[in-house]
Order: C-alpha cells, then structure tokens, then sequence
C-alpha cells in the first residue's frame, strides 16, 4: 500500500489514490493502439558483411523515400556481440540505478515521488530514452491493460521514418500514418531522439563484422591446424591394404599406435605458421573501438598495459559519459514524459523531475573531520549521511577514533 500520494485541494483536477491499484482507475483506458496493429516480421539471420551495412545506410539517408528497415535489422543482428552489449548496459545502468526525486517547484513531491518510484515501467522508459541515443529516434506507445495498468510498448523502430513522421503498419509499406499529427501524439504516443541521427549503432557496426570475419577465420584456422593433418602412404589399388589404412585411421584418436607393412608410411603433416596473432590482433582493435565509443576509454579489457591510475581515468570518462545521458533523460522526462502522464491523468501539472546529485563520499568525510574541530555537527546528519551511530560525547581530553573513510 502506498499513502495517500495527493490533496485534492492542492491538485482538484487529478486526484492520486492510495494504492497502484486505485491509481489506475484514474488514468484513463486505452486498450487497443497502433502497436496492435503492427503486422508483425520473423527476424532473419542471415549473415552480414559491409556490402549489408552500406546498402543499409543508403536506404536510411535515402532524401525521397528514407527507411530504416535494414539499418535498424542490422543493428539488432550487431547486438548479440558480448562486448557490445556489455558496453551498453554498463553505461546505462549507472542512470538506470541512479535515485530520482518529483519537484513542485522548489520543494520535493514525496507523494508523487512515491508513486512514480512504485510503476515498474518508469526504468523502461528512461531505458528507451537512452537507446534514442543508440538507435536513432525511438517511439513508445502507452496502453492500458485489462486493469487499467499502464504498459509501455516500444513501436518497432524498422516500421518508422522520422524524417518524415511516418509510422508503417508494415514495414514494407510505402505510406503510413502521420503520427505527429495524430490526437493521440504527446499523450499516449512519445518520441525520443533527434529525427536525422542514426544512433551510435551505426558507428559500432563496422568494428562487430570485422570481429565477426576474424573470429571465423581464427576458428578455422583452429580446426586445420589445431592438430596437424595426418598422412598414410598405402597402395591405393589393393582394396584390403586400403580398408585396412583408413580402419587404423579411424582407430587412431583412441589408440595412438598400430601396425603398418614395409611398403607403407604414415607422418603428420606440417602444419601453419602462424598461431593467430594477426587474427588475435584485429580482434583486440575492434574491441578497444567499440569500447571508446561507448565507454570513451578501454575499461578493464588492456590487462597487459593497464594499471590503477589508468582505469581511475577510464572510470571517470564513463562516469562522464552517464551523467550526460542522465541529463539527456531529465530532458525528456520534463518536457515529454510529465506532460504526457498529466493529459492521461496519472500524475498532477507542474511537476519536475531531477536526478539526486551524487556526492564524493571519502571527499565529503574527510572535510566533515575537519569542521568537527571548530563546529557542532548534527549526529542525525551524520547517521544519516555515513552510517555511523553517535551515542554520547566522549570525555574531554579522550581522542575520538573515527573509522576510517568510507570507499565510493
């Protein structure tokens, strides 16, 4: 149960109930929307090489008839790459799991803040305003179930042309619904992301095929050469001795001898060269480029040329990088996501949202030491703050022993 989230003499034209449940009975009922609509497509995998990307990338910029169908598949295809994915969500995840407060002005809506914290769609839709900065623009679509439960779905982004505001019922249509200029557009539809970009995506598809191309050549190379070839001299034009031959062939992986005649020979071929470093190589390049594209620095990957100073660094450009994307989302939090559950009466006009402010812990410790030489600090702000009880003063002349600083 959630406490009572609103006055109604404070806000008379939306009333916030007092459970999830009651909340949903306010908000107004939309069952059946364009998603459902949408005929859906299986998903090929077929394989993609850079023939695939620029033919994909002529069709998105393409000025008449602009579509992302093969750029948007391609950028579904490139996402199963483990260090891709990783990238990604270790970027996301720090505005993911970052607190959050609704402001009336000045002061914080605790109501309204409770409320919001206790949808488990509000992740999602911050999720998807990050990966507007990874795909290009991004459609949510807001329905109701049979509770009257809001449910974000996410339009299929191969079925949208932002530049010309077009939504496809199907995605090889050539016309569609102008979904900028539907009543539903602001409300119950939002859009994320810039029209004209293609998304970082688009940057790191080169560098997946290349890892792809080197990663099957490195394995082939495995397969011929990982145990040299073996080669057995026998007369071809006697049937027995040449049954004979390929039986002690076969045998051999599970005895490695066994009887030849005079007039045969068995050895091992001489096997490759090179061990895969050039494979090896182009590998470790295409990582180290998806890395700084979406992390803006090898984090933890160079073990050989990495150290404590290095990733210090590496950590702070990430941290960087988030905190843009957490401005990035309050913006749309605040001018398209608030409004729009004002219109479909969720939550009341006027509110903010903002991310906390982080604090450098060890740093705000240290100097809380230094003030408690020469002022009086609030024990509840210092059991709140750091966790550390304070039951008494010690006895004048005592040293006090502080625990030692606490780590981020």
């Amino acid at each position: 149960m959630i406490t009572k989230l609103c006055n109604m003499k404070k806000y008379p034209k939306t009333r916030l109930k007092t459970t999830t449940t009651e909340v949903a009975k306010t908000v107004k009922k939309r069952t059946d929307g364009y998603y459902t609509k949408i005929a859906p497509k299986s998903i090929s995998r077929a394989r993609q090489d850079m023939a695939s990307w620029m033919s994909a990338q002529k069709q998105a910029e393409n000025v008449d008839t602009p579509k992302r169908v093969l750029i948007q598949k391609l950028y579904n295809n490139i996402r199963i790459d483990a260090l891709l994915s990783s990238q990604i969500e270790n970027r996301k995840m720090i505005t993911l799991s970052s607190s959050f407060t609704l402001k009336n002005g000045d002061a914080i809506d605790d109501a309204s803040t409770a409320l919001i914290k206790s949808l488990p769609w509000v992740g999602e839709l911050t999720n998807h305003i990050i990966d507007s900065r990874f795909y290009g623009t991004t459609i949510v679509e807001l329905l109701t179930d049979k509770l009257g439960n809001i449910v974000p779905v996410l339009i299929p982004r191969t079925n949208v042309i932002p530049e010309k505001g077009i939504l496809l019922l199907d995605e090889t249509a050539t016309t569609g619904i102008d979904y900028r200029n539907v009543k539903e557009y602001g409300s119950w539809v939002i859009e994320f992301g810039n029209p004209t970009d293609l998304g970082l995506l688009n940057k790191a598809i080169p560098h997946v095929l290349f890892k792809r191309f080197a990663q099957s050549c490195w394995s082939e190379l495995c397969e011929i050469y990982g145990i040299p070839p073996r080669v057995m001299k026998t007369n071809t034009q006697d049937a027995n001795m040449l049954s004979r031959a390929e039986q002690m062939m076969r045998d051999m992986g599970a005895a490695a001898w066994f009887i030849i005649d005079e007039t045969e020979s068995f050895e091992f071929a001489k096997g490759a060269d090179s061990n895969g470093d050039v494979y090896n190589n182009l590998i470790r390049l295409c990582n180290n480029e998806i890395s700084l594209l979406f992390s803006g620095a090898v984090i933890g990957q160079d073990t050989k040329n990495g150290n404590e100073s290095k990733e210090k660094v590496s950590m702070n450009q990430l941290i960087s990088l988030a905190d843009s994307d957490k401005r990035y989302a309050e913006g749309y939090w605040n001018s398209v996501i608030l409004p729009a559950l004002y219109r479909i009466g969720l939550l009341p006009e006027g509110l903010t949202f903002a991310y906390d402010p982080q604090e450098d812990m060890a740093e705000l410790y240290t100097r809380t030491l230094g003030f408690l030489d020469h002022f009086t600090v609030d024990p509840e702000w210092i059991k709140n703050k750091f966790g550390i009880e304070i039951t008494g003063l010690k006895q004048e002349g005592t040293p006090a022993n502080f625990p030692p600083a606490p780590q981020d």
